[in-house]
């Protein structure tokens, strides 16, 4: 574990997985933690790469080829959350109040690319900011997908104290059984998915990809959960224009929880294409996401 501090702030971050562990400002917490010796609840914190969320029956085609991942969600068919969960990440730079880490996908079965990923955490008078970079270091162009997994709070409320406010515009409906998209996404206006304005989050359940998430005036997407007592921000770049929101009801020392996990592309999507990434070899792409405090106004 990595720990990292900024005046009242401090985050701590795993060199397996290269998560976000704890984040916390004058000693309050703003996400869901989890102890220095105990694996990730629930994806807590997780960087997902090569692609987020789910690839339906853990298989899918490059340049005419088919790819057949590991199947890593057994109950469903399905490979989940990307290839780095579980990998030891190197240390690049580690100062006071930021930490740079890196690993590197080789090609394997079902991923015939060479990607170095790098991720980097640091801390300053807005909260934490989160910076993915992807290289293709390899001879093969190709498709990827970033996504992280935080379970923001806002601070000592419960979660179904909480009104829960998100930028998108559409929903991906779901095949529920294998918990993967039955079809393109959907406008949320009229339906109960629609949460731009603001929804408490009391007795609502989700485990749901959204998108068309629009940035604000400042350029960035703005997502958050905010009780009386105070709140919590999760910003990112245009680049992450989808978000996974999911409540479980049992993490671990918590009960109710919420993530809600910026995304580049929706679920599956190394099958339907949709806002895939592409880098040469040679090519690099990169992006910012954010957890930050707000007060009881929400600002």
């Amino acid at each position: 574990m990595l720990g990292i501090s900024y005046e009242g702030a401090t985050a701590v971050i795993a060199t397996v997985g290269a998560g976000l562990r704890s984040f916390e400002v004058d000693g309050v917490p703003y996400v869901e933690t989890f102890g220095a010796d105990e694996k990730p609840p629930m994806s807590a914190g997780a960087v997902l790469v090569p692609w987020p969320n789910r690839t339906a029956g853990a298989c899918w085609v490059l340049d005419g080829v088919v790819q057949q991942l590991e199947v890593t969600e057994p109950a469903r068919g399905n490979a989940i959350h990307g290839l780095v969960r579980r990998r030891a990440w190197a240390v690049l730079e580690h100062t006071g109040s930021l930490v740079s880490l890196r690993t590197t996908i080789e090609p394997q079965a079902g991923w015939p690319a060479a990607l170095h990923v790098t991720v980097s955490y640091a801390l300053d008078d807005n909260g934490l900011t989160v910076t993915h970079g992807v290289k293709n270091v390899g001879d093969l162009a190709t498709p990827f997908g970033v996504g992280t997994h935080p379970y923001p709070r806002a601070g000592n409320a419960s979660t179904d104290a909480c009104t829960l406010t998100l930028a998108a515009t559409t929903v991906v409906p779901l095949d529920v059984e294998r918990m993967v998209p039955s079809g393109p996404a959907v406008p949320v206006e009229g339906t109960e998915y629609d949460f731009r304005s603001g929804r408490g989050l009391d007795g609502v359940r989700l485990d749901t990809p959204f998108g068309g998430c629009e940035p604000g005036r400042d350029g960035l997407v703005h997502h958050s959960l905010v009780a009386s007592s105070g709140g919590v921000e999760v910003w990112a770049d245009p680049a992450f224009r989808w978000v996974q929101v999911y409540t479980p009801d049992s993490y671990p020392g918590r009960g109710r929880a919420v993530a809600i996990e910026p995304m580049t592309c929706p679920p599956d999507a190394l099958n339907s294409g949709v806002d895939l990434i592409w880098v040469a070899p040679g090519e690099s792409w990169g992006a910012r996401w954010g957890i930050k405090p707000l007060g009881a106004s929400g600002s």
